[in-house]
């Protein structure tokens, strides 16, 4: 399973390790993903979704049901 988050579509970027004596490496930038259960009131169930940590904080101001509604009008959820 690759580490792209189900709601806001993020994934790994990819930049440098610089070292003390500027030698640039190539190297990965995983997004910071979470495994969480949210529970939908509209469709009266439990849904589990590999989400970011910036998508939990859109879920805590926003509310799970309006976030899912965004994901899949820009396709990241297609549930």
């Amino acid at each position: 399973m690759s580490r792209v988050c189900e709601l806001t579509g993020k994934k790994a970027m990819v930049g440098n390790n610089v070292s003390h004596s500027n030698r640039k490496t190539k190297r990965k930038f995983d997004a910071n993903l979470m495994r969480k259960r949210f529970y939908i009131p509209e469709e009266d169930k439990w849904v589990t979704l590999r989400v970011s940590t910036s998508a939990l904080k859109n879920i805590n101001k926003k509310g799970i049901s309006a976030v899912i509604k965004e994901a899949r009008e820009k396709g990241f959820l297609t549930k």
